[in-house]
């Protein structure tokens, strides 16, 4: 089995029945900033078994599913296929969700915490009222998430607004709707906050807000407005 690297993806090169076939599969990306640098509102510590361990099991788990499902396929097994979509619905979501979750955060130095401006300021102000009310709407729907899950800010670029979801478990933005484009994406899994915060989920959410890197979100927007 060969492989080579391709922008943080492995293409795996296997033979099987149906001949040569390429799987491609993931690796963990770099963070763009230390652990520690999104201190104090997230810690060192969380940030570091977030990502080397949390995100690394998804994206383990992720390509072990894609190759039973490669293998799966290959061999013509309906049954195997069916029982396969449920682990790459949860894992393939969890390398998702967290490869947006890290570019939605930004130490202080670096901007992040720093308010919305441009087009997607002035879209959150239309939309919502004012930054304060749309971070009051965010940090009630995440608290009120019972379980584990997300909630997002999103381009609902159908319907030409800005939208807060909530998603459960893994589940990516998109299982909510096609045309929903992920701008902000808060892990509210208690792994991401029990270490520092405890149980007060609220604490956790209200100072997230001191590194959420509103550019990345800007950029997004930008690019995926109608």
């Amino acid at each position: 089995m060969a492989f080579r690297i391709l922008a943080g993806a492995k293409i795996l090169a296997r033979s099987g029945v149906l001949g040569l076939r390429r799987i491609q599969t993931f690796s963990l990306p770099d963070l763009p900033y230390d652990y520690g640098a999104l201190e104090p509102a997230i810690s060192g510590e969380i940030m570091q078994i977030h990502h080397q361990k949390h995100h690394q099991t998804y994206i383990t788990n992720y390509n072990k599913a894609l190759e039973q499902l490669d293998s799966a396929i290959s061999y013509g097994d309906a049954s195997a296929t069916v029982k396969l979509q449920s682990a790459l619905k949860f894992n393939g979501g969890g390398h998702i969700n967290h490869s947006i979750f890290w570019k939605n955060l930004a130490p202080v130095r670096e901007g992040g915490g720093e308010p919305p401006k441009g087009s997607l300021g002035s879209f959150v102000d239309s939309n919502f009222g004012s930054l304060e009310a749309l971070v009051q709407k965010i940090n009630a729907e995440g608290a009120a998430l019972q379980g584990s899950g997300w909630v997002w800010l999103a381009l609902d670029k159908e319907l030409k607004r800005l939208v807060v979801e909530t998603t459960a478990n893994q589940d990516p933005l998109v299982t909510k709707g096609p045309s929903l484009v992920p701008l902000l994406g808060i892990d509210v899994w208690e792994h991401a906050y029990y270490l520092q915060y405890k149980n007060v989920k609220p604490d956790y959410l209200k100072n997230i807000w001191k590194v959420i890197n509103w550019k990345y979100a800007s950029e997004v927007y930008d690019k995926e407005s109608p």
